[in-house]
């Protein structure tokens, strides 16, 4: 039995497990994909590659500073741009200072540094989680079984709700009003291969709230895809919600349509690749950064939509998490 099994091998995931381990607590991360980093992927396509889910991420708290400034010195994150007009990534005179950073390789690396240093279990697919004790039982799909004193859930909440409900675990009311609350827009994400001139302003990103493609970037001009253009673009969340089970060659002649115009009269697309994120955006967030279950051993929720659906809020709600479980696990625990 480890001090803490932390689900999600996402930032909130990995940075929760860092801390923890720090500390002198043991910890096993579990997760469903082969790879690392939850929303924070990127994607090979031909010779190139792209940011498939987050693009950028910004920092307003000096806590994620710290970790953001040794990943800077490591050369794995960079200052893509600043000055953005809010909701454009056209350069305007309404620059608001922060910079927008990026990462070297494309935004799965810093899960890729984070995960190195921790123990890890890919293609992980949990069925049920039970309460044993004073402690946790967590069943995967291929038999195994997870023990822990302390859990933190940081899947999607609806996800983490299902696992606990299949383990019949016996949520506080108010708790379960709480998480019950919140709400996801799925988004579909779009990678083209470009050859040719691609037409997007500088710093190579569009950004459009009010299209029916929300995003569009050059991940070459963003630096992380020197050998060839990709282009990725993002629908935004009421068209992802329409198309989301439509099928993948109609939403390439959607995002086609969109893209061809910035795109010049000799461009070809050489390839292409649709990935469909179904809990891309939180729309309806907790109002705390993370959620520590009431009368449970040690159980914390975490993730985007927990104070924060940046990238930023993540990584803040797993910094939280860890801290509250950490103090529950320092407390001596009363026989159940």
């Amino acid at each position: 039995m480890v001090d803490v099994l932390v689900v999600g091998a996402g930032l909130s995931g990995l940075l929760a497990a860092t801390v923890l381990q720090t500390a002198g607590k043991s910890v096993v991360v579990v997760e469903k994909a082969r790879g690392v980093g939850g929303r924070l992927a990127t994607w090979r396509l031909g010779p190139g590659r792209g940011d498939t889910g987050a693009q950028f991420f910004t920092v307003r708290e000096p806590q994620f500073q710290q970790f953001v400034d040794e990943w800077q010195q490591a050369g794995l994150v960079f200052e893509w741009s600043r000055g953005w007009a809010d909701g454009s990534a056209v350069a305007t005179n309404q620059a608001d200072g922060f910079p927008r950073y990026a990462i070297s390789g494309g935004m799965t690396a810093v899960p890729k540094h984070l995960a190195a240093n921790l123990t890890l279990r890919n293609q992980v697919k949990l069925t049920k989680i039970r309460v044993i004790g004073n402690g946790w039982e967590v069943e995967a799909e291929n038999g195994r079984f997870y023990q822990s004193r302390a859990l933190l859930l940081t899947p999607p909440v609806p996800q983490s709700l299902a696992l606990l409900d299949a383990g019949q675990v016996p949520l506080a009311a108010a708790d379960r009003a709480a998480l019950a609350k919140i709400s996801y827009a799925p988004c579909l994400s779009g990678l083209f291969w470009v050859e040719g001139e691609v037409l997007l302003p500088e710093p190579g990103a569009l950004q459009r709230p009010e299209a029916a493609v929300s995003w569009l970037a050059n991940n070459q001009s963003k630096g992380i895809s020197p050998e060839a253009q990709i282009i990725t673009a993002h629908a935004n969340p009421e068209l992802s919600k329409i198309w989301y089970e439509a099928p993948k060659g109609e939403l390439v002649g959607l995002f086609m349509r969109e893209l061809r115009p910035f795109l010049s009269k000799n461009a070809t697309v050489k390839a292409h690749h649709i990935h469909k994120w179904r809990y891309a955006l939180p729309t309806t967030l907790h109002p705390e950064r993370t959620l520590l279950a009431t009368d449970l051993p040690p159980l914390a929720f975490a993730g985007d939509a927990f104070n924060g659906p940046r990238v930023e809020g993540a990584a803040l709600s797993g910094l939280a998490a860890a801290e509250v479980l950490q103090k529950e696990l320092d407390v001596p625990q009363k026989p159940r």
